[in-house]
């Protein structure tokens, strides 16, 4: 009898110690943990307003990262009123976010189209571009595919990766978003790097 009730302590303590161990596993994302990876380090462009613009300057914040066109005419505006909804959903913490659109089509995109176009979702939302040699190393570090394709007129589209980036508040690329994925996965995970994940 004193065997088995040894026994069943030991069981009950070994449970509650397994207990107390999910509460130290690390968060689970509901997006694509990329806390790994190797790229996604920098960007080095010009704002919506004129002003250089790097990685660095929003230090203290989670920081999604999407690159499109203004001329996109689904999967960019999209992604823009996900993100915007994800901004009205953390109420006080949407100061805690910084969204970032970087142009692909910087031939187009203009500051001035930029600066209209993009606080249109959210009026702290940040448009980025920079000429074609910036654009194509800010491509490259997020390894981001984008193509000009010709279309009827004269006129020209932009075929380009879908796909949102999340940085955490030191900066570092934690997750990506797969278009589609919608704003209640954005909300969950951004909630928990601005928790501290």
């Amino acid at each position: 009898m004193k065997n088995l009730l040894a026994t069943a302590l030991w069981l009950l303590a070994t449970a509650l110690a397994g207990g107390c161990g999910d509460k130290a596993e690390a968060p689970r994302f509901k997006l694509t943990d990329v806390t790994s990876a190797g790229f996604g380090k920098e960007l080095n462009l010009t704002d919506h307003s004129g002003k250089p613009r790097t990685l660095a300057d929003f230090r203290g914040k989670v920081v999604t990262v999407f690159f499109g066109f203004i001329h996109c005419p689904d999967v960019c505006p999209t992604t823009l009123v996900e993100l915007a909804q994800v901004m009205k959903e953390l109420g006080a913490d949407a100061n805690r976010l910084q969204v970032l659109f970087v142009t692909v089509d910087p031939e187009r995109d203009t500051q001035q189209l930029l600066a209209q176009y993009v606080p249109s979702f959210h009026p702290d939302f940040i448009g980025l571009y920079g000429d074609r040699d910036a654009t194509a190393r800010a491509a490259k570090e997020f390894k981001v595919y984008y193509s000009k394709q010709p279309a009827k007129g004269g006129s020209y589209s932009v075929d380009h990766s879908a796909g949102t980036f999340v940085l955490d508040r030191e900066g570092r690329l934690r997750l990506f978003a797969q278009y589609g994925q919608g704003p209640a996965a954005l909300l969950h995970d951004i909630r928990l790097l601005l928790a501290g994940a």
